[in-house]
């Protein structure tokens, strides 16, 4: 029994001294930070490698090629990308597209009829006319009359059919334009390709549009600032913990235009064909992804947190409204979270 015993403890002292030589081969976790250009803006990516092999240059590679699946199928400002040749031809026969078009617009198509169609991928003849798209075009205030006949050709219920395989639209001159919901999907599509290389712990950015899985660097959840909206005062209003979360924010006070007193907003309220007029000045919504959230946040700035705040509260979403204050010069905001909000940002 003695010798058996020794024997025992030898092969324990031999085994613990291998496992300790293998850890010290491991490699350590590498962190690694991306940027670059995508989709009209720019991205960022902070990865944690713990396995150590994977190198900045075969990241980067990789998600070089997934940026460029997402404009070939989704960039509107590409004339040679699947969208761009839907809008262009006079077509309005059903015709198949890709799998990523498809998914996109299965999306919006789902947030435009939760939204009481205030979420509408129809707007940008609407959007050209305020003079918000083109980056050369004059910010302007159009007529009633080019307002109504811009609006004869949106409308994403009466003028587009979508499938799950196909998309059609009913009026020759009517178009998609992608730019409310296109970041967030490339956000995901850079996500899952995060994934798919074993990385667990990760944020993707693009444009102001994120995700975040597992934990930040220090080994805590990712902590990301809400900006305050004033471009006058672009401090960090609100911190929100998120983790395997997509978030995204939409306001009114970056992108519009000033004329004989009265302010334009770039975002349109898409049954009247006229920028918003409410005081919601941002919208934060955290959802399952980045393209719902991407969406969402859109619809819910256009509805305004008293419409919005109901429909988030009805479908159980986590939106931030923050608006401004009524009784001060701009300068003052208030915030409303929805029920959901609260709940996930409430300390365990």
């Amino acid at each position: 029994m003695p010798d058996n015993t020794l024997i025992t403890r030898r092969n324990f002292l031999l085994l613990s001294a291998a496992a300790i030589a293998v850890a010290g081969c491991q490699a350590e976790p590498k962190v690694l930070k991306l940027t670059g250009p995508a989709m009209g803006t720019s991205y960022s990516i902070i990865a944690i490698d713990k396995s150590g092999t994977l190198t900045e240059a075969d990241l980067r590679d990789s998600i070089e090629t997934e940026l460029k699946k997402v404009n070939d199928h989704l960039s509107n400002w590409d004339p040679n990308s699947e969208i761009s040749r839907f809008n262009k031809s006079p077509s309005i026969e059903a015709i198949s597209v890709s799998p990523m078009l498809a998914e996109v617009m299965q999306a919006a198509q789902e947030i435009h009829i939760a939204s009481e169609g205030q979420f509408d991928v129809t707007l940008g003849p609407l959007i050209d006319l305020w003079g918000f798209g083109a980056k050369d075009r004059e910010l302007q205030t159009p007529t009633d009359l080019e307002i109504a006949e811009a609006l004869k050709i949106s409308n994403q219920s009466r003028n587009l059919s979508i499938t799950d395989i196909t998309l059609q639209k009913h009026l020759p001159d009517t178009s998609i334009y992608l730019s409310a919901i296109g970041k967030g999907y490339g956000v995901d599509v850079l996500a899952r390709k995060l994934s798919e290389l074993g990385i667990k712990d990760y944020m993707v950015e693009i444009g102001g549009d994120l995700y975040t899985a597992g934990k930040n660097p220090q080994g805590q959840p990712w902590k990301i600032g809400i900006e305050t909206p004033n471009t006058l005062d672009p401090s960090t209003h609100q911190v929100v913990d998120l983790s395997n979360l997509g978030m995204a924010t939409s306001g009114d006070y970056r992108n519009y235009f000033e004329k004989d007193g009265q302010r334009y907003s770039h975002i349109l309220d898409a049954q009247t064909g006229r920028p918003i007029t409410h005081r919601t000045a941002s919208v934060t919504v955290l959802a399952e992804n980045a393209m719902l959230a991407d969406g969402w946040a859109t619809a819910m700035l256009v509805l305004g947190r008293e419409r919005g705040l109901k429909i988030a509260n009805q479908l159980n979403m986590a939106v931030l409204f923050i608006e401004r204050d009524a009784e001060t010069t701009h300068t003052k905001f208030i915030t409303t979270p929805s029920n959901r909000f609260t709940a996930l940002q409430v300390k365990e």
